[in-house]
């Protein structure tokens, strides 16, 4: 299993060092312009194999080739898509799902995956954590925003300035801070919760002549969010 692991993980070394550090953005605006036309297009593709291969060891050469042909493709499919995050999350998901892939069929067998998934099925633990975890996102601030409302809806309402940045950023924000919220929980770092509280109110609340249900819509949103990841990092303990 080391060994296993060990492999996955210089794999992801090899596409962390390539895609990210190894590219200049000279070589990205290439392949923009000319597409599946441009030679930084295969010369990226190349390098991103040949640090694989050199790091997974040579005798493992059809799995270089298979990232050198999947690598250019992806990349090549995403120089015609507009520079969005969406575009760049399915790029780098594309490319961790080859090296699994790869992974998988070099390690893992069809028994082996059923085995682990019955035993995975049947770990409470395990699924008590996923279920926190993802409730603390995207269910959490849709209740927190249910209790919110009216503030929001005041602030929306306010010709005085443009409320929409601060209600989009501020549920990102939240699902951050639930998060990490739960971590802290979770390994018992209580006092990590009060600085991250601390260190956010001084950002948040330090504007002057706040509107007051502007504040008012930060504190309660605030302490709903923060009482919701606590109660659920309990939950999972």
């Amino acid at each position: 299993m080391l060994i296993q692991e060990i492999w996955l993980i210089k794999l992801v070394f090899a596409h962390l060092v390539t895609d990210f550090i190894l590219q200049p953005a000279s070589w990205v605006e290439d392949r923009k312009q000319k597409k599946f036309a441009s030679p930084k297009l295969y010369w990226h593709g190349l390098i991103t194999a040949l640090l694989a291969w050199a790091v997974i060891g040579w005798q493992y050469w059809l799995v270089a080739l298979v990232i050198l042909i999947s690598h250019v493709l992806i990349d090549g499919w995403k120089s015609y898509q507009p520079y969005t995050n969406g575009s760049f999350v399915i790029d780098q998901l594309l490319h961790f799902l080859v090296i699994t892939g790869c992974w998988y069929f070099s390690f893992v067998g069809w028994e082996e995956t059923r085995a682990g998934w019955q035993q995975f099925n049947q770990h409470l633990p395990a699924w008590k954590l996923i279920t926190g975890f993802v409730f603390v996102t995207f269910p959490a601030g849709i209740i927190i925003g249910q209790f919110t409302r009216q503030w929001s809806q005041k602030l929306q309402e306010s010709a005085a300035e443009n409320t929409e940045g601060l209600i989009n950023a501020g549920k990102w924000i939240g699902i951050a801070e639930r998060i990490i919220v739960l971590i802290f929980v979770l390994h018992d770092q209580y006092a990590a919760i009060g600085l991250l509280v601390t260190s956010k109110s001084i950002i948040r609340f330090s504007e002057k002549n706040r509107q007051e249900s502007k504040t008012e819509y930060l504190v309660i949103g605030t302490l709903l969010s923060i009482a919701i990841a606590l109660v659920t990092g309990l939950w999972v303990k």
